[in-house]
């Protein structure tokens, strides 16, 4: 059985676990006849008593600059510009395993490493002197597990891909001890070679690459298995929301959806080609939903995760009942499978907007219960808020025209993207909206909206009934991650309404802090601090210093403090100058008073039993992968 066999064999195990897929006591053994490598899953006859566990990171690194590579093994003649290729690296005589095989940077995982991310930059470093100056992480790859009877080793690893930030940057690299010699490959060949076990060498010896180096690259180089087409609908889609610092976390996960519906579109669904092999299907729209949960907005990944989870879980009963309804003959992926899961998807897509709509009128009720007082005087309701939130704003435009209430609206402008403006904006705009009674007229015309800067939270905290945040990711535990300035947003009306000995009237005990978010936005389970930090661009804070209206020596700071960042990141001495531009925060659980979700009101344990639920469908959707 070669190694592509044995990953199909492997993917029908996966299908029948994460669908019951009927037939499945007589899917091929997982185990491979290599006599290398087999599964961690599969391997059952050796116990585990003699096997070294190692974690590891391999780090790929990908060239965009350049066209056909100039590696001798690469006999594909259709080159062009914009083909990437990928630096392998020959290993030494002196490296501990898998001496002279061709390789990515690679080495354990060591516990003062901060996650698995921090050890492949460090790798890096060590192994080639590549730095983030001339290294950006394009995307990481699902982990997996094997083992290694040649070497009694049980490796887990975590691949990553990095690409160079210009083509110059390859002069750069001085490799270490560990290798003896590095390339450029065309990523497809290496795969397809490392399939078959055929040698990569130019001297036409047996030597191949490391174990399981085809599983490492294909599961950052997705379009090896995609084609050509769904690889750059998911590689564009990726791009997308990794660069949209404008939506919110609803609204990405619904662009991802949309992705995996135009990546299912685009698979080659001809009857040669492995698509029509439902096991080999499930895993490429898996692993592609996979992607888009970890390599699009990880700081929002939660409510992404969440939308194609639900999607998967659907398109899995489609696929057991199709399989069931075809009980005499082999069920094939074909077109009309194509069209039956796009309209699915397409569905789902659309009824998002209603799972906005029952959050807005959960909140209308909350607000009556615990605001009736305001309703009925027609004294304005005092709203805090911050950013710019598609359910925020639905929510309060549903507070004002089905509930009546009136409102005053206190937004913080939300720097450095400013995202606060544009809620003011619309906001006002909605208000606006009313019907031709008079009644309504005048509704209209007590509203009342006024933009703050961020550094006057506590003032605009004056007197607030309510503050109202979103949710671009919920931890198990109920602390909500939401932009930043969210928190002092919160302790700010805490402080400034109840700190004193002041109450609010309508309240008891002083201003309520409200969550507004669909429950799709809650994480798996783990600690708030293991989520992704989001550091963006210095620059999107810097160009506000910057500016016309800032004074000469403003700007001249500025200008100074980028070329000390830039030095101080180069090596050059001096103090170490960064800035810091981390776009969310978050909001411990006891400061929440209520989370307002598309099923009402939610406690803190209602959102742990459904973090522990989430795990489990991910485990059997995505598990196996």
């Amino acid at each position: 059985m070669n190694r592509l066999s044995t990953s199909v064999s492997l993917l029908r195990r996966s299908l029948c676990l994460a669908l019951s897929f009927r037939g499945c006591t007589h899917v091929p053994s997982p185990v491979s006849n290599m006599s290398t490598t087999t599964n961690v899953a599969s391997d059952e006859s050796h116990g585990t008593a003699t096997w070294k566990k190692r974690s590891v990171v391999s780090s790929f690194i990908f060239d965009f600059g350049h066209g056909a590579t100039d590696s001798p093994e690469e006999t594909d003649s259709s080159s062009s510009t914009t083909r990437p290729r990928v630096a392998l690296f020959r290993r030494s005589g002196k490296v501990s395993t898998y001496q002279h095989h061709l390789a990515p940077i690679s080495g354990s995982i060591d516990a003062a490493d901060a996650s698995p991310l921090a050890a492949a930059w460090r790798e890096l470093a060590e192994e080639t002197t590549l730095t983030g100056a001339e290294l950006v992480l394009l995307r990481q790859g699902k982990s997996y597990t094997f083992r290694d009877e040649s070497v009694r080793r049980e490796w887990t690893v975590f691949p990553f891909a990095f690409r160079l930030r210009t083509p110059a940057d390859a002069t750069r690299i001085v490799t270490d001890w560990e290798h003896e010699t590095w390339g450029w490959h065309n990523p497809a060949v290496v795969i397809r070679l490392a399939e078959r076990g055929a040698s990569l060498a130019e001297s036409g010896d047996d030597l191949n690459g490391v174990p399981r180096l085809a599983d490492s690259l294909r599961r950052v180089w997705f379009e090896a298995d995609l084609g050509d087409a769904a690889g750059r609908v998911l590689a564009t889609g990726l791009d997308a929301l990794a660069t949209d610092h404008q939506s919110g976390a609803r609204q990405l996960a619904t662009a991802a959806l949309r992705t995996l519906r135009d990546i299912v579109a685009s698979l080659d669904y001809s009857p040669a080609s492995p698509m029509a092999d439902p096991a080999w299907w499930w895993a490429q729209v898996g692993m592609a939903a996979w992607h888009l949960w970890k390599n699009g907005r990880e700081s929002m990944g939660a409510a992404i995760m969440s939308a194609l989870l639900a999607a998967l879980a659907e398109i899995g009963d489609a696929m057991h009942s199709q399989q069931e309804q075809q009980h005499q003959s082999r069920f094939v992926i074909s077109t009309a499978w194509r069209d039956s899961v796009v309209a699915q998807l397409d569905r789902r897509i659309a009824a998002r907007a209603e799972s906005a709509q029952r959050v807005s009128a959960a909140f209308a009720q909350y607000l009556e219960g615990a605001f009736g007082d305001k309703l009925a005087s027609r004294e304005p309701l005092a709203v805090l808020t911050l950013s710019e939130s598609s359910t925020i704003r639905a929510g309060l435009r549903h507070a004002a025209h089905a509930a009546g209430f009136a409102l005053d609206v206190r937004v913080l402008e939300s720097r450095p993207l400013f995202e606060g403006v544009s809620l003011a904006s619309a906001l006002a705009q909605d208000l606006a909206a009313t019907t031709t009674t008079t009644t309504a007229a005048a509704a209209a015309s007590a509203h009342t909206i006024t933009l703050f800067s961020d550094a006057s939270a506590a003032l605009a905290a004056q007197g607030v009934d309510v503050v109202v945040i979103g949710a671009d990711r919920i931890a198990s535990s109920g602390a909500v991650s939401n932009k930043t300035g969210s928190l002092p947003a919160v302790l700010s009306v805490k402080y400034v309404n109840t700190g004193s000995g002041g109450s609010v009237s309508g309240q008891e005990g002083g201003a309520r802090v409200v969550v507004l978010g669909e429950t799709d936005k809650i994480a798996l389970p783990g600690r708030p601090e293991e989520h992704v930090v989001e550091d963006n661009d210095a620059g999107q804070l810097s160009r506000s210093w910057a500016v016309e209206d800032s004074s000469a020596r403003v700007r001249d700071a500025a200008t100074a403090l980028q070329s000390l960042r830039t030095d101080s990141s180069t090596g050059s001495r001096g103090p170490k100058v960064s800035i810091r531009n981390v776009f969310f925060e978050w909001v411990p659980a006891g400061l929440i008073d209520v989370y307002i979700t598309e099923s009402g009101q939610w406690s803190v344990q209602d959102i742990s039993e459904h973090s522990e639920k989430l795990r489990d469908e991910e485990e059997r959707l995505l598990g196996e992968l």
